[in-house]
């Protein structure tokens, strides 16, 4: 997939290499074995058709081409597309690449006219805008597995609205909020992520073809039809730009590695919860295994490769951003290269995201597990120090102070913040009336964040409702 300087001796069904007419020598197997890249960019062989479609159509309205020759060839891709939908296509590692394992086999089937579609069209152009229909549509489908992952998490937020949990800071029990609320967070991540691939999208919706190798063509092409007939907004403005740039395709990965990092942050939660120290979660036999030695082992191993699917996608971002770093314009051999580790991010991405979504459906929460881990280390304790800031006026760094000194008794005695008698609470600060207890359950404190996007369950009904609209 480059300009016509270094390619393999791509015959064309005549015996002779389509690049060769400069070359007298084959080269050696070595470098065929590095040159061939059909093996990996068969997969833009739809990409590829539906750019051809549009260059020929392009090139019959511009009369570049007899109308003639043009059908010839919009029939010789139709009959090719049968075959590689059918899977009878003769892919050949001699042809090196998609674009020429396409082109040969037009020849073999229409004969010499097959070279007119070639015309005003570079291999450089040719596969640029083939592998940007594909991080497109790539950004496209994580954009919409997203919004069926967060309506995963919606169904599951609107039944536990009201279900109690702890809220954890540096994964220490911190204040009381509902498991509605906990997913409703990442309806919120995930959110942001599907606008990240839209954005992305926006941008790399401009179309190459037409740069041709790197200057343009000397024909009378209409750039702006091919772009149109693609589903772009625009061409390219930069014919070197066209040819070699892949920063769309790193804005893609970008948004991919952000997504991965927030699957990964689920999947460590539904690790943990899953445990019998936690105990919050039960999933089905759908989303574990078993082990080969231990009967009683219920692994949550669905979860623990979505967390390990961030280092793969995260790595072909950083692959092709090495790839792409020290690059002169326009074209360089290296940009074969951009095409594996972006396959294996997106490949990752949805199988991640579509099992993320399942084990979503999947979980049942242990409501009265969850309820009581949510008043443990004291949780309610910021609910005494804004009683305090309330009810006695107090400044708050006092209240703080007041409230640490509850703690430390009820830790001495061993009992809970509610379990403290009024004599004791008045004993630290006399003013303490018997409405303090009113605040120091985890239902007062969860129903109490009213704040906007807070945990009450009427703001995580309201937020649930303002999505499900958002969806919709």
């Amino acid at each position: 997939m480059t300009d016509n300087a270094s390619k393999s001796p791509a015959a064309n069904g005549q015996g002779q290499a389509m690049w060769g007419g400069r070359f007298s020598a084959k080269p050696a197997e070595l470098m065929q074995a590095i040159n061939v890249s059909i093996g990996f960019d068969k997969r833009l062989w739809a990409q590829d058709l539906a750019g051809s479609r549009a260059h020929a159509r392009m090139l019959i309205s511009q009369g570049v081409i007899a109308s003639s020759d043009g059908e010839e060839i919009l029939e010789g891709l139709a009959k090719i597309e049968d075959e590689l939908a059918t899977g009878t296509f003769p892919f050949r590692d001699e042809y090196e690449d998609i674009h020429m394992n396409i082109e040969a086999r037009l020849r073999e089937l229409i004969g010499p006219t097959a070279g007119r579609l070639h015309t005003a069209r570079s291999r450089n152009d040719q596969v640029a805008v083939d592998f940007r229909l594909w991080v497109r549509d790539a950004a496209d489908r994580s954009a919409a597995q997203l919004v069926e992952l967060q309506k995963a998490l919606l169904a599951q937020a609107e039944t536990y609205a009201d279900a109690l949990m702890p809220g954890f800071t540096h994964l220490q029990p911190a204040q009381p909020v509902t498991f509605g609320h906990h997913l409703m967070a990442y309806v919120e991540m995930f959110g942001r992520d599907a606008s990240r691939f839209r954005d992305a999208r926006a941008r790399m919706n401009e179309c190459p073809l037409g740069a041709a190798a790197l200057a343009g063509s000397p024909f009378p092409i209409d750039r702006h039809q091919t772009a149109a007939s693609l589903g772009f907004d625009r061409p390219t403005a930069n014919s070197l730009d066209s040819v070699s740039s892949r920063d769309f395709a790193l804005e893609a990965l970008s948004a991919a590695s952000i997504t991965a990092t927030h699957l990964s942050r689920l999947a460590e939660e539904i690790v943990l919860w899953t445990t019998p120290m936690f105990g919050f979660i039960k999933l089905t036999d759908a989303f574990t295994t078993g082990s080969s030695i231990m009967p009683q082992k219920k692994n949550p191993d669905a979860a623990e490769l979505i967390r390990a699917k961030v280092g793969r996608i995260l790595g072909s971002l950083t692959t092709l951003t090495v790839v792409m770093k020290g690059l002169p314009l326009a074209y360089s051999k290296d940009m074969q290269e951009d095409k594996v580790p972006t396959f294996e991010a997106f490949d990752a991405l949805e199988l991640s995201l579509l099992a993320m979504a399942g084990m979503i459906a999947d979980l049942t929460p242990n409501t009265e597990k969850m309820a009581a881990a949510a008043g443990a280390g004291f949780s309610t304790a910021t609910d005494l120090a804004d009683w305090l800031v309330r009810e006695l006026n107090m400044p708050f760094r006092d209240a703080h102070h007041v409230t640490g000194s509850a703690v430390k008794a009820a830790e001495t005695k061993g009992v809970d913040l509610s379990d403290l008698s009024l004599g004791e609470f008045q004993a630290i600060e006399p003013r303490i009336t018997d409405g303090v207890y009113a605040v120091l359950t985890p239902a007062a404190s969860a129903a109490s964040r009213m704040s906007y996007g807070g945990t009450a369950p009427a703001q995580v009904r309201a937020q649930i409702a303002r999505w499900k609209e958002t969806l919709a």
